[in-house]
């Protein structure tokens, strides 16, 4: 079998690849959960939390595939599978049922400022080690910290 090999030193593989890996998790979590939400979100702003809820995980989903393919690229096999990501996500579980529009919003604002925090220690651990790696979780965290702005607009 042909394996890809990276161009880091074992030690710094071995931080990039826990840290793309952990981020896979979180945005392949922060994906579902915003779908859960969004098919049982209620209330008067049902319409355009709906949809500010369909943004997240377009966003999480395209990033998680920037993340999984910049792993692979290093030779490190990426784990999506429903086992490893809920092991693994820093995301609490979605509400289950209906969810209020508000609570939506805080669901989300929650969620999103979880998987911001843990971006950001992977922009850290990966500073040194790999600086494209950190490159992706630096614009990854841009693109969160902007939907987590919305959000924590909408219930001010």
């Amino acid at each position: 079998m042909y394996v890809v090999k990276s161009p880091l030193s074992d030690a710094d593989l071995k931080t990039v690849a826990e840290a793309l890996q952990g981020a896979l998790v979180d945005l392949v979590d922060l994906a579902l959960v915003a779908k859960q939400v969004h098919w049982n979100v209620v209330g008067p702003r049902f319409r355009s939390v709906h949809l500010q809820l369909d943004e997240v995980v377009d966003s999480a989903r395209t990033h998680s595939d920037t993340v999984a393919e910049r792993a692979s690229a290093l030779g490190v096999s990426p784990d999506g599978r429903a086992a490893t990501v809920a092991a693994g996500s820093g995301i609490s579980a979605a509400p289950a049922g209906w969810v209020k529009d508000s609570d939506a919003v805080a669901a989300l604002a929650d969620a999103l400022g979880a998987v911001i925090a843990r971006m950001r220690e992977r922009i850290t651990a990966t500073a040194e080690p790999d600086p494209v790696s950190q490159d992706i979780f630096i614009a990854v965290t841009a693109d969160l910290e902007k939907h987590h702005w919305m959000f924590q607009a909408e219930n001010a």
